[in-house]
């Protein structure tokens, strides 16, 4: 019994040392044997790079439209402007026939009274001209008569004789003989203008008589489109202007002028507006999902019909742009949708699988470049990487990584707690790049 107790402590002596070498020798390993998946390496926690389906969708907000509808303008056959009296209520159903928009009749039923003033005192005026110009040209036809006859008679008794007439008689007889014919040339003349200046004074008042004609003509029209009907039955939808402000009574419009619309309900299409940054890959044929802001509940598939050109702000004095996106939606449901409702769009840019994707906290600006600090023995190594597309808090690598890398999503020279850099504080995200750039320009 002696000898046993020495055996028992050395045995227990034996298994204590054999325990502190497998704790000094396996110690330092065991954070990294945490770290083979997403991990801490110390104060460092770690992401393990994994290849996994990568989509970059992007939101959109917007509003349903008819695909098709029927335009209610203003009369293009009357003379403008009009200002509108009496609008039916936005959104509310009318039949084929039933008056939706009446003009105020005021100014119109003071044009035509003003012209059927012009056409009178135009046709006293002409009646005053033809009088006159008659009157004129008989007075002139009196003096042509009566200087033909002085004509004559000095032709008839013209002294021509040097025997019987003295010399002076004689001149004096040629001069009035002269004189009688320049008398007779200037009363034809005379006679012959006043003709014509009596029947170009007739024609200027007729001209005045035909406008007031015109004027009248087109004010008796106006008259009667002062009442626009609808062309068939339907949902009425007012026009709305850059503001959103629809039509309204008391707006002075003109012949032609769009101002609602009766649209067809059975096929909606959405128009939503994305972001110019994030436009990137936006094309037709893009699936996309929408949902109606009154019924939360339920989504609808579309795809992208048609993409505008060009980038436009949606507010007067904004600099945000947005490109405005046509949806067109897989189906209709009439009992929910109507035009001018809200609704959110998810549109789907970008589908790849087996993409090299990591955090973007993962990723970081260091003198210019683009890094992240990848797990290398004991340590950590700043390895430059090419970005690709990015999506919501994630970013697809081009190389750089491969698959199965470990990286800080700290920066690990940074000690714990010390606030972030100038060049951290001046990009969006503290520790991350500066919004990485997809293909085609979306951020």
């Amino acid at each position: 019994m002696k000898l046993s107790l020495p055996r028992q402590r050395r045995g227990l002596l034996l298994v204590l040392l054999l325990a502190l070498v497998l704790v000094v020798g396996v110690g330092p390993f065991l954070p990294l044997a945490g770290s083979l998946g997403s991990g801490r390496f110390g104060d460092v926690p770690l992401y393990r790079v994994q290849r996994q389906a990568f989509e970059r969708r992007v939101p959109a907000q917007g509003e349903l439209r008819a695909v098709r509808a029927t335009p209610i303008n203003v009369p293009s056959d009357a003379p403008g402007p009009f200002r509108i009296a009496w609008l039916a209520p936005d959104g509310s159903r009318v039949k084929a026939g039933e008056v939706v928009v009446r003009f105020d009749s005021s100014e119109i039923e003071k044009t035509l009274i003003n012209a059927e003033a012009d056409l009178a005192s135009a046709r006293w005026r002409s009646q005053k001209q033809r009088v006159h110009g008659s009157a004129q040209v008989e007075k002139l036809e009196r003096d042509l008569q009566l200087a033909r006859m002085e004509l004559d008679n000095a032709r008839q008794f013209q002294k021509k004789d040097a025997q019987i007439f003295s010399r002076n008689d004689i001149i004096e007889s040629e001069i009035d003989s002269d004189l009688a014919q320049h008398r007779e040339r200037h009363a034809r003349e005379a006679r012959r203008t006043e003709e014509s200046l009596s029947s170009s004074e007739l024609q200027l008042i007729a001209i005045d008589m035909r406008q007031a004609e015109l004027k009248i003509q087109q004010a008796r029209q106006a008259l009667t489109a002062l009442a626009v009907t609808a062309p068939h039955d339907g949902v009425l939808v007012m026009n709305r202007d850059w503001r959103g402000t629809p039509t309204r009574v008391g707006d002075s419009v003109w012949n032609g002028q769009p101002l609602a619309q009766l649209p067809d309900l059975s096929t909606m299409e959405a128009e939503v507006f994305v972001l110019e940054a994030d436009a990137g890959g936006l094309e037709a044929g893009k699936p996309a999902t929408v949902v109606v802001e009154s019924a939360p509940g339920v989504s609808y598939q579309a795809k992208i019909r048609r993409v505008e050109a060009l980038a436009k702000p949606r507010l007067r004095g904004s600099p945000v742009q947005y490109f405005a996106v046509t949806l067109a939606l897989d189906r209709t449901d009439p009992r929910v949708m109507k035009p001018g409702q809200r609704v959110r769009a998810n549109l789907l840019l970008e589908e790849r699988q087996g993409a090299l994707t990591v955090p973007r906290q993962a990723v970081f600006q260091s003198e210019g470049r683009t890094v992240v600090h990848r797990k290398k023995g004991d340590g950590f190594e700043a390895v430059e990487v090419k970005l690709g597309s990015s999506g919501a808090g994630r970013v697809v690598v081009e190389s750089g990584i491969g698959e199965g890398d470990l990286l800080a999503l700290v920066d690990p020279a940074r000690p714990v707690g010390e606030d972030a850099t100038a060049e951290e504080e001046a990009s969006p995200t503290p520790g991350r790049p500066s919004a990485p750039v997809a293909p085609g320009g979306a951020r």
